[in-house]
């Protein structure tokens, strides 16, 4: 396999990313056939995948004008993937000349498409880290230079938790990022769950399970237990719901039935 120039000689391309396989089902170029091959298997389980991941997108899009409308120019996206068309960074300067952008990703391609995209761009940067590791974000140079934690900040967590098990306490690192946000910071998150997926649970656990076998178990969790997340938030209404149903641009009916899988929201500190 060819190994083009974007992607760093330390990643293994034999082995599907999910970072990739985001990409791909948005319609990216930054993937592979290993990548490919399986979001396929996993669209045999759940066709509807793509319709997801553009729900997904567009909400963030949403929540990111809202939070510019708030006043917010100070942006953390923790899990932000490969940038394709329409990222935090254009969406967020695009309402706010001038706003601060700063991506964390684990995954080496995310990272190195993101230097390449954000190359002359002075106000947004990428950092390589682990939302489980809290303290590093804080305490980076990348951090430091772009976001003010003494004015508020919009940190965004988009289809991230539910790549963390509970072993690995996902609530305890949003809690401490949280407690380091200034007063009217907002978190927004999407996150999975077998409910509003238009399927029976036990098809759609045949896509888990290709996810599990990636190394990247997808946690489903119930509405009751992504709320969880925003413990210490006040909800921005209308709270935590289908992503179509939060400030839609467009009539939530005309959208596709599998859009309303999983959840969204967003919430402000006191």
């Amino acid at each position: 396999m060819e190994r083009p120039a974007w992607a760093p000689r330390s990643i293994d391309i034999s082995m599907p990313s999910v970072s990739r396989m985001y990409d791909y089902y948005l319609g990216g170029s930054h993937n592979f056939e290993v990548d490919r091959e399986a979001a396929r298997k996993a669209m045999e389980f759940m066709p509807g995948l793509p319709k997801i991941m553009q729900a997904n997108r567009a909400f963030m899009r949403r929540a990111v004008r809202f939070a510019a409308d708030e006043g917010i120019d100070q942006f953390l996206d923790i899990g932000s993937g490969i940038p394709t068309f329409g990222n935090v960074h254009e969406v967020a300067q695009s309402a706010r000349p001038g706003a601060h952008v700063l991506y964390v990703d684990h995954d080496p391609v995310a990272v190195a498409h993101s230097e390449a995209v954000l190359r002359d761009n002075d106000d947004a940067d990428v950092l390589a880290a682990d939302l489980l590791k809290p303290h590093e974000i804080l305490a980076s140079p990348q951090l430091q230079r772009l976001i003010d934690l003494n004015r508020p900040v919009a940190l965004l967590l988009v289809a991230i938790l539910h790549f963390v098990e509970d072993a690995d306490d996902p609530y305890g690192a949003v809690a401490e990022l949280r407690d380091a946000l200034a007063p009217g910071s907002l978190l927004i998150v999407t996150h999975a769950s077998y409910e509003g997926i238009p399927l029976p649970p036990e098809r759609a656990e045949g896509a888990v399970d290709v996810y599990k076998n990636i190394r990247n178990p997808l946690i489903m969790r119930s509405r009751e237990q992504i709320a969880r997340f925003f413990e210490g938030y006040d909800m921005v209404e209308p709270g935590l719901v289908p992503m179509p149903d939060w400030r839609p641009d467009t009539a939530p009916e005309d959208e596709d039935p599998y859009s309303f899988s999983g959840f969204g929201g967003v919430g402000r500190t006191a």
